[in-house]
């Protein structure tokens, strides 16, 4: 495998006393005389741009590529990983919409922040396209929002818990004001993410609660919709009060298809 040119300043951050460092993180995930694997045969049939996406994420969960490092010019990878452009140019352009790269002026592409907020941010995007599906979003919701549930009535502590009642009971005041209640609503979900004390599940949660807030915004208006969020707020405030994870599990649970069902009732009216 051809090394990268000696050239100054072509190394990633962290690197610069080893100017053809990409290429040896390259080979040492590689096969002996397979150079088309990329890690190994069960890679083999997966494209060659999916290779290498693959191929560069290995490094920097490794630790070889951190975030702020600069990657080699594009001319100087194709060579590290034997390939031509187009397919290295479509597994650059992937990881830049997945926020792991972002591309810099020059051509030259940097590893990203990677903070949890900046990661989601592409998956946000991605579900507030056109073809939303309202199931599948709030399958989503179910998997994440559970269990920061069951983890904020395990873990949060008893003034963070009393917030959250206070959130809960508080939205009473907002049956017929349906812009203060949806203020009332980010700020109860966000104590409860925040309550299970895992951040990156916490922003996970927070994009599946922005997605669709438009057609949201609209349900909140439908006749009973706000008294009976208010009153599954309540209901799981109370059984985190308890210490009872299992109901208040059970009465998120009941409160996100409430707004599953009534998300699906507006859309109806609004084709």
């Amino acid at each position: 495998m051809s090394k990268l040119p000696n050239l100054t300043g072509i190394a990633p951050a962290g690197l610069a006393d080893a100017p053809d460092a990409f290429s040896a993180l390259v080979a040492s995930g590689k096969q002996p005389d397979k150079p088309a694997d990329f890690g190994g045969p069960a890679l083999e049939r997966r494209s060659i741009s999916e290779q290498v996406a693959n191929r560069i994420l290995s490094m920097i969960k490794s630790g070889n590529l951190k975030s702020g490092d600069r990657l080699p010019t594009e001319a100087q990878m194709g060579i590290a990983f034997g390939i031509s452009r187009p397919p290295l140019r479509e597994a650059l352009k992937a990881l830049t919409l997945m926020g792991v790269l972002e591309s810099r002026q020059g051509g030259r592409y940097t590893v990203s922040d990677l903070s949890p907020s900046r990661l989601v941010a592409p998956f946000n995007a991605m579900l507030s396209a056109a073809d939303y599906d309202v199931n599948e979003h709030f399958e989503a919701r179910a998997v994440v929002d559970l269990e920061l549930v069951r983890l904020c009535a395990t873990r949060a502590s008893p003034e963070h818990l009393q917030r959250v009642l206070k959130l809960a009971v508080d939205g009473r005041a907002f049956h017929h004001d349906p812009v203060a209640f949806r203020l009332l609503d980010i700020e109860f979900h966000q104590a409860v993410y925040t309550g299970g004390r895992n951040g990156l599940l916490a922003t996970v949660s927070q994009g599946l609660y922005d997605v669709g807030l438009d057609v949201r915004r609209v349900a909140s208006g439908l006749p009973g919709v706000i008294e009976k969020s208010v009153g599954q707020h309540v209901e799981v405030a109370e059984a985190m009060m308890d210490g009872d994870a299992d109901a208040a599990v059970a009465a998120y649970r009941r409160h996100l298809e409430h707004v599953r069902d009534t998300t699906i009732q507006t859309m109806a009216r609004q084709q």
